[in-house]
């Protein structure tokens, strides 16, 4: 990431986000703006940004409409929501219209910025309390023939869908290899995947990293 915009009204907010981005990708060079129309002044003016922190309770309107035309006009820019707001109305519209991570303001710096260094693995930076709901959401809406995840079900596909092994999930959870591949299978045929890349997409679609 070279380039960033951030829209958000609060100078405070803007500054502590700023200074995020910038020990996450040292060097980025960042823009800032308080309103919509300014940002679309900016982008109009400007090359689309490689991220957008993007705040959806702005004074002049909602943030999901500018994600939505960030998406279409600059797929290639990470949009990312950092809001107070974890209800459903402002969640799933700003994830419909093209958000790729949903931070939550109140949250530790410290943990923005952990959540930010994913980008580089390949992880949606979610805030946790946002990757619950949307967890509690996706999972009743399972496809016929697909039965829930168990708790146990969830953190290992939560594991192997990160990357990690057999060996160092069944550590990190505190399980023997052996009763961890039988828990893989299990989940294999409960979400209906054959490989460990169906089932990382399907652990990223249900909320679980």
């Amino acid at each position: 990431m070279k380039t960033a915009l951030i829209l958000d009204d609060l100078t405070e907010a803007q500054l502590w986000l700023s200074e995020s981005l910038s020990i996450v990708f040292p060097g980025i060079v960042i823009s800032r703006v308080s309103n919509l129309a300014e940002a679309r002044a900016w982008l109009g003016a400007n090359t689309a940004p490689d991220i957008a922190l993007i705040d959806l309770g702005l004074p002049d309107g909602s943030g999901v409409g500018l994600i939505a035309e960030l998406h279409r006009a600059s797929p290639n820019t990470y949009c990312v929501v950092a809001s107070i707001f974890d209800d459903d109305k402002h969640l799933f519209p700003a994830l419909r219209a093209g958000a790729q991570g949903y931070l939550l303001k109140d949250q530790p710096q410290a943990q923005i910025i952990e959540l930010l260094n994913g980008i580089a693995e390949g992880r949606p930076p979610l805030s946790p309390a946002v990757a619950r709901k949307m967890l509690g959401f996706f999972q009743p809406a399972a496809e016929p023939g697909q039965k829930q995840l168990t708790e146990r079900e969830t953190e290992v596909l939560r594991c192997i869908a990160k990357g990690l092994t057999l060996p160092e999930t069944a550590q990190m959870l505190g399980l023997s290899p052996h009763t961890v591949s039988g828990y893989v299978k299990e989940i294999y045929r409960k979400i209906d995947v054959s490989s460990r890349a169906e089932a990382a997409l399907t652990a990223h679609n249900l909320g679980i990293i």
